[in-house]
C-alpha cells in the first residue's frame, strides 16, 4: 500500500508541511525531514526550489531563491535523498513546477523518485488533461501518485473529474490568493469547504493555504482530512532555526 493510503486510512487531522528542499542552507534537506517525522509531522512535502513559482507568496519565493542561490538542483536533491528510507517512514511528496521535472526527464525523474522512496507528486501547472494523455502511464509504471489541485473557482464538473481521476488526495486551496497571503479562512472559503463536504467525494481533501496556527489547523480537520502548512513554518525555520521544529509542530496541533 502507498504510505499516502496508508496514513490517510489510518489518521485524522492530519498535518503534513511544506518546505523548500535547500533552504535555510544546501544540506538542511534531509535534518528537517526527519526533524519534521519525529516532532509529529504526517506527511512531507518536499519543494522543488524553481526560478518562477507564481502561485507561490513572497515567503515561498524567497525560499526558492536562496535554495537556488545554495546551488540546490533537481539532481543534488535526489542525492540527498538517496538513504531517507532508512531514516523515516511517513508519506514524502515531491511539490514542484513541472520545468524542471521536464527538463530532468519525466520518466527520469519518476525513476529516481522511486528510487529513494517518494510517495508522490504535486505538480500545480500540469494539467489533469496532460497528464493523463501523457504521463499517467509512466507515474505508474514507478507506483508514484498525482495529487491535483482545486480552488473556489473550480467548476463542480471539473471537481468531479479530478475525484474520478485521482489518488492519494486531492489538494483543496483554501482561497483564490497566493500561498501565504492570509492567515485565516473568511465566510467565503468556509462556505466553499461546506460546499465541497456535501459532495461527498470518493478522495481524501487536504486543505492548503493560509493555515499558520491551531485555530485554522482544526477548522481544516473540521471539513477535510487535515491540512498542509507552508509558508508559516518556513517563516518559522528562518527566524527559529532548525533546531527546535518540534516547537512549531507541537503549536500548531495543540495550540501550546
Amino acid at each position: 500500500m502507498n504510505r499516502i493510503d496508508k496514513t490517510l486510512k489510518e489518521r485524522d487531522n492530519i498535518l503534513s508541511i511544506y518546505f523548500t528542499a535547500g533552504f535555510p542552507e544546501l544540506n538542511s534537506t534531509t535534518e528537517i525531514i526527519k526533524s519534521l517525522e519525529s516532532a509529529g509531522a504526517d506527511m512531507i512535502e518536499i519543494g522543488l526550489p524553481f526560478s518562477d513559482p507564481l502561485a507561490d507568496g513572497q515567503t515561498i519565493q524567497m525560499s526558492s531563491k536562496i535554495a537556488l542561490d545554495n546551488g540546490m538542483s533537481t539532481k543534488i536533491l535526489f542525492e540527498q535523498l538517496k538513504m531517507i528510507r532508512n531514516h523515516v517512514n511517513i508519506p514524502l511528496i515531491i511539490m514542484g513546477y513541472f520545468n524542471p521535472i521536464f527538463r530532468f526527464g519525466v520518466e527520469d525523474f519518476c525513476k529516481k523518485c522511486s528510487e529513494v522512496g517518494i510517495d508522490g507528486l504535486i505538480i500545480p501547472d500540469l494539467p489533469i488533461n496532460i497528464y493523463l494523455s501523457d504521463y499517467k502511464r509512466i507515474f505508474k509504471k514507478y507506483e508514484l501518485y498525482n495529487m491535483f489541485l482545486i480552488t473556489p473557482q473550480t467548476s463542480q464538473k471539473r471537481i468531479e473529474y479530478i475525484d474520478k481521476n485521482s489518488n492519494g488526495f486531492i489538494y483543496v486551496v483554501s482561497s483564490s490568493s497566493i500561498t501565504g497571503s492570509t492567515n485565516y479562512f473568511d465566510e467565503k472559503s468556509i462556505n466553499y469547504f461546506k460546499r465541497l463536504q456535501k459532495m461527498k467525494l470518493s478522495t481524501p481533501k487536504i486543505i492548503g493555504f493560509g493555515i499558520s496556527n491551531n485555530e485554522n489547523f482544526i477548522i481544516a480537520s473540521k471539513y477535510s482530512q487535515g491540512c498542509i502548512v507552508g509558508s508559516a513554518f518556513i517563516k518559522y525555520i528562518q527566524n527559529s532555526g532548525i533546531n527546535s521544529i518540534n516547537k512549531f509542530i507541537n503549536k500548531i496541533k495543540t495550540g501550546n
